[in-house]
């Protein structure tokens, strides 16, 4: 290290600030393509390296006002040190940090944030083709985390991840939600956190299967927040083992979970909702009811914890 990075360094290290991401954020390279050991000064540089490959790019710790376009290829998108690089404050194509088109993605310990955009659908992730695998990721303060768009053969999984200050119906596009999917094939959300939402539904798939277990979703701070989970077109699978707790700012508490509240596009028949804790925030009192359904179908319901006011089920 010369002795300008190194005065640099100590006095880096007296504001408590980490020397390794104001180098990534002062022009040296930051995004560095694994498999080839190059490293590139724009992440959309860098998925151009890639191609029609299969690679990772490691980011450097930092926060950047940065956003790439995946075309093709099989990109993993990895922080060098998890939760120490950010995507902040730029959408590209109008949509998104990261717009994925291509065979498939998977997304390790990014944050995004601030993603803001004129039809009020800006996301830290828009995916448009391939599956997308996401782990360790936060998204915060944007009108969406995650927005896909309707492919059967499209798989998403999701784990470990926080969906933080999203959501919103202010829009002419409609409402945005924290994690809005489209008619795909399969769904998992694991080990998540779902919290302070600022409109729409946490959670809204039409997929054809679903897996959502083991995660938490947290409406005592929310803002005119719908339901926590949103199955507008039927599904099948397994919601299990989750934590809920609806707040008292609500532009619809009617329900935590709704079934088939739209066009029907899949069967029900067999859905599993079980073994969840669902109550209201300390001091509130009302009725409300924890799966609400339009589908008519078999649900399979068992073990749920429920508070006082809080109906199993509602046939609507």
């Amino acid at each position: 290290m010369n002795r300008l990075r190194l005065r640099t360094a100590i006095a880096l290290a007296a504001l408590g600030l980490p020397f390794a991401a104001v180098l990534a954020q002062s022009g040296e390279p930051a995004f560095t393509v694994a498999e080839t050991g190059r490293s590139y000064a724009s992440l959309q540089a860098a998925v151009d390296a890639v191609g029609n490959t299969r690679a990772t790019i490691r980011i450097a710790p930092g926060s950047y006002r940065q956003c790439a376009v995946q075309e093709a290829g099989v990109i993993v998108y990895e922080a060098t040190e998890p939760g120490t690089v950010t995507l902040a404050g730029r959408a590209c194509e109008g949509k998104a940090a990261l717009v994925l088109r291509g065979t498939g993605a998977e997304i390790r310990g990014l944050t995004f944030s601030g993603i803001n955009v004129s039809d009020g659908n800006g996301a830290g992730i828009r995916l448009e083709a391939g599956s997308l695998n996401v782990a360790y990721a936060r998204f915060a303060n944007s009108q969406q985390g995650i927005l896909t768009a309707a492919d059967p053969a499209m798989r998403v999984y999701i784990t470990r991840s926080t969906f933080s200050g999203l959501g919103t119906c202010e829009n002419d596009a409609g409402c945005a939600h924290s994690l809005y999917i489209g008619d795909i094939g399969t769904l998992t959300v694991r080990e998540s956190r779902f919290e302070r939402g600022t409109g729409g539904h946490y959670l809204k798939a039409r997929a054809a299967e679903v897996t959502i277990e083991g995660n938490s979703f947290d409406d005592a701070n929310g803002r005119t927040t719908n339901y926590m989970i949103d199955l507008p077109a039927g599904s099948r699978g397994r919601i299990a083992d989750n934590w809920f707790v609806q707040g008292r700012d609500k532009e619809n508490y009617s329900a935590f979970i709704a079934l088939g509240a739209e066009d029907i596009l899949h069967p029900s028949d067999g859905l599993r909702i079980e073994n969840n804790e669902a109550r209201f925030v300390p001091g509130l009192k009302r009725n409300s009811v924890f799966l609400a359904d339009w589908t008519g179908e078999r649900v399979v319901m068992q073990g749920n914890r429920l508070a006082d006011g809080l109906a199993q089920y509602e046939a609507r």
